[in-house]
């Protein structure tokens, strides 16, 4: 009898229509379009400007995409992550939400917060569920309201993030394709640098939590650089090195999109010479944290060819990362 493995099926996506041009952000704080494209790579970033549409509005679209492209009665779902930094509300899963809006009723479902690792995070404990035997249909949502937490009027933060949602499909496979291996990581030495100081437990909201503009994301971008760019990179190697790939081997690098200087440095790292194999959107949405990543495989999708290989890489606040090398199971 064949290993069951867990493999991408279908992938889905949304994003808003508004577009968030450097040009405009030139009017809001002290920038430019040279300053951000040079220092980031990102052009524009889709922002949901509806104040009553949140994460769940994004994700719901997303998931309905996936089930119409994979023809997909949503009853027969077991379960859904919903990877996010910026769910609908605190205590109540937003995975729970969009399970009811999309008629998933046969699905239990929860909330997954690794910062922009979230996805990745996602797509390993779907692959664990579906490898075990316990659910056969597994969809992982990467959705973020980022807009929500950006103060706009902090350069250092409102030039990089965008709003967007993307999701996969995670059903078994028999022919060996899918998840192969997985290295993922996580210090707590990055708390501080990459965070939203009021709101939880340790700073509850308060009228001065709220004058301080505490409930915006901040960072510290030199030293999330520094880390990111090393171990983004490492993981990718590990991954490699205890699979015997060599950067023949890798068919595309689907790396988190938060700087293209970080991908280009993973890449490199790699030996990827050809650039052709970096498969890069962020000029188009920005950082759209847990979304990233399925977006990049909704952009690409009909480049993959049955057996493929990916490595997936990520990184995020906490500090979360990692990677996964993954064998793409459809034609497109």
């Amino acid at each position: 009898m064949s290993k069951i493995t867990a493999a991408i099926t279908a992938v889905g996506a949304y994003v808003p229509d508004y577009k968030l041009t450097n040009k405009e952000l030139e009017g809001l704080v002290d920038t430019n379009d040279e300053w951000i494209t040079t220092r980031t790579g990102i052009k524009e970033r889709r922002i949901l400007k509806d104040p009553e549409k949140a994460t769940s509005y994004m994700a719901i679209k997303a998931a309905k995409d996936v089930l119409a492209k994979r023809k997909l009665d949503p009853a027969e779902i077991d379960m859904i992550i919903v990877a996010t930094a910026t769910p609908d509300m605190s205590v109540a899963a937003t995975a729970a939400h969009v399970a009811t809006e999309i008629g998933a009723v046969n699905a239990f479902g929860y909330d997954l917060a690794a910062a922009c690792s979230s996805f990745l995070y996602g797509m390993s404990t779907a692959a664990s569920y579906v490898q075990s035997g316990r659910y056969t249909k597994v969809l992982v949502i990467g959705a973020d309201k980022m807009s929500s937490i950006v103060d706009y009027t902090d350069r250092t933060t409102c030039i990089i993030f965008g709003d967007g949602a993307g999701a996969a499909l995670f059903e078994p496979n028999d022919e060996g394709l899918g998840l192969q291996d997985e290295y993922l990581r996580s210090d707590g030495v990055g708390r501080n640098f990459l965070r939203i100081e009021a709101g939880g437990s340790l700073h509850p909201t308060t009228q001065q939590t709220i004058e301080n503009k505490q409930h915006f994301i901040k960072q510290d971008g030199r030293t999330v650089f520094k880390y990111a760019v090393s171990s983004m990179a490492g993981a990718c190697e590990k991954v490699m090195e205890r699979n015997n790939l060599t950067n023949n081997d890798v068919d595309w690098l689907v790396a988190h999109q938060a700087n293209k200087r970080i991908i280009d440095a993973t890449a490199n790292r790699m030996r990827l010479k050809d650039e052709s194999k970096v498969l890069i959107n962020i000029e188009k949405y920005g950082n759209t944290t847990s979304a990233t990543i399925p977006l990049v495989l909704n952009d690409f999708e009909k480049k993959f060819k049955k057996g493929d290989t990916l490595v997936f890489a990520s990184f995020g606040g906490g500090f979360t990362w990692g990677s996964v090398y993954l064998k793409w199971a459809y034609n497109s």
